[in-house]
């Protein structure tokens, strides 16, 4: 497979971008590399979109990457990675062995990247549970062949992909078959010991397709799902300079008002500031609620867009409280990220009775010397941004506050040494991302796939209008980071695609 792609020839089009995030990032690389001249136009003044980190008394707070699909070198994901200038020869990945570790009453649950140690720590836990335990863990293996489609969209495809496809990921319907048509919840369910179901209820929203679960830490466990050292700002950054270097023409703080529309084409762009840009392609890479209610018009949204968006229940979103510590260095022992019952707060009208943190020693650059970062993330739902968005100003704030003291309050319950060693840096909402990204409800991942609802997935086109081609997560569950990256290739491969030119020249 080819490490490091280089310019083709000029297509002399030029291709405008609205959104410097991930997806936007990568269209405007692949774009380069097709030959086209590339605008990115960005509303904030950095780039890089949910893919960020910032700075607070002298730490820097990630807000992203966990873990990273597509670390394994031969899938098709990680050329991606590096086409991007995302990953590289020289990439280091933390040194981390766990998925994550459940805690309640005392005792202990961790889910492995050693999938003989997991079976064998879980079946010493509950014996009464080792049928599921087993199959679990069989099924995981099954799921660690699953691959994020990445040389181009399924609608492109031809008999030898699919062929080829099914070979790689062979075991998957078994895992489909199993744990397709199930929740998180049924899961948990399925097993007795109490530890139990909260491992497998408690770490993503229990709405979730059980199979996700696996699918994801599959992915750890085959070690296509390593985390990159430097956090999500860094990788942002290195995308950023990849763009540059290609010739790529990046505008900061140019927030776009709308695309200009002549019949059903999409002609270019105009600013905030009144500035227009014209050009031959426009990517929408925005949050895609941003797109439709601002930028082109609702009425522009088809059945299958509205589809999602008006059934919030069956295509929940996700997003997150969340809260950063500066903790001093060798007081809190936990490696992994943890997950604990706590007493039970609440958020709105919604309980919360478990907590997660995750410890950054691994990232010395991120704290000043005799520091670490801690931080945590209560997951919050449609209903809870819902909640957030009815609070006047001063309420937010009073909120937050009394919420940052309960949460304090159930760390140092849980981990009592921490009494006078932590100190908070920042807490942030689902508010947040809408004001920094315009996320719809405040949403970090695309829409949550539910047992017995359709998976979203489109093309990243809009029906009836032409010129226009969408790019970012919203194209299809769960979203994240993969699809981000792969969603700007497969919008180029579309301009290629109507330009009469070969989708392989990328």
């Amino acid at each position: 497979m080819k490490k490091d792609r280089k310019l083709n020839k000029k297509a002399d089009k030029k291709i405008i971008i609205i959104g410097a995030g991930i997806g936007g990032l990568s269209a405007g690389i692949y774009g380069r590399l097709a030959g086209y001249e590339v605008d990115i136009y960005e509303k904030n003044p950095v780039a890089g979109g949910q893919c960020m980190g910032w700075n607070r008394k002298g730490h820097h707070i990630d807000n992203c990457i966990h873990w990273l699909t597509g670390t394994r070198e031969g899938t098709a994901l990680h050329q991606v990675w590096r086409d991007l200038g995302a990953l590289t020869e020289d990439t280091e990945y933390a040194a981390y062995d766990a998925f994550y570790t459940c805690i309640y009453e005392g005792k202990r649950a961790t889910l492995w990247k050693d999938l003989d140690r997991t079976e064998r720590e879980l079946l010493e836990l509950s014996v009464e549970d080792a049928e599921e335990i087993r199959r679990f863990i069989q099924h995981v293996r099954y799921a660690s062949a699953s691959v994020i489609p990445a040389e181009k969209p399924m609608d492109m495809m031809g008999i030898k992909d699919y062929i080829q496809m099914g070979k790689e990921m062979a075991d998957m319907p078994k895992v489909i078959k199993e744990y397709g048509e199930i929740s998180l919840q049924d899961l948990a369910d399925r097993f007795h010991h109490p530890l139990l179901k909260m491992l497998f209820a408690e770490y993503m929203p229990k709405e979730y397709t059980a199979y996700s679960l696996l699918v994801s830490y599959g992915t750890m466990a085959s070690g296509n799902g390593e985390l990159p050292m430097g956090g999500s700002l860094a990788m942002s950054n290195r995308i950023v300079n990849r763009f540059l270097e290609l010739g790529g023409r990046l505008h900061l703080n140019m927030p776009v008002k709308r695309v200009i529309l002549e019949g059903n084409r999409a002609k270019g762009i105009e600013l905030e500031s009144g500035e227009c840009h014209t050009g031959d392609y426009v990517i929408s890479a925005v949050d895609t609620m941003e797109l439709f209610s601002a930028l082109i018009g609702r009425e522009k949204m088809d059945s299958v867009w509205k589809k999602p968006y008006e059934n919030m229940e069956g295509y929940p979103l996700q997003s997150g409280f969340q809260l950063a510590f500066s903790v001093d260095q060798g007081i809190y022992k936990e490696r992994d990220t943890v997950l604990f019952a706590c007493e039970p707060f609440t958020i709105g009208e919604r309980s919360i009775s478990y907590m997660s943190l995750k410890g950054y020693e691994y990232e010395p650059d991120f704290a000043p010397e005799g520091k670490m970062v801690l931080q945590t993330n209560v997951s919050q739902l449609d209903q809870d941004f819902l909640y957030w968005k009815s609070l006047s100003k001063e309420e937010y704030k009073r909120v937050k506050a009394e919420l940052v003291q309960v949460i304090e309050e159930r760390i140092l319950t849980e981990y009592p040494e921490l009494n006078g060693h932590i100190e908070l840096l920042d807490c942030w909402t689902p508010l947040t991302y809408e004001r920094y990204c315009n996320a719809y409800h405040g949403a970090y991942m695309s829409f949550i796939t539910k047992p017995g609802v359709k998976p979203f997935r489109v093309k990243g086109e809009i029906k009836g209008l032409h010129n226009l081609y969408i790019a970012g997560q919203w194209i299809m569950a769960p979203g994240g980071l993969p699809i981000a990256a792969i969603s700007g290739k497969f919008a180029i491969q579309r301009i290629l695609k109507q330009d009469k030119r070969k989708i392989t020249e990328i």
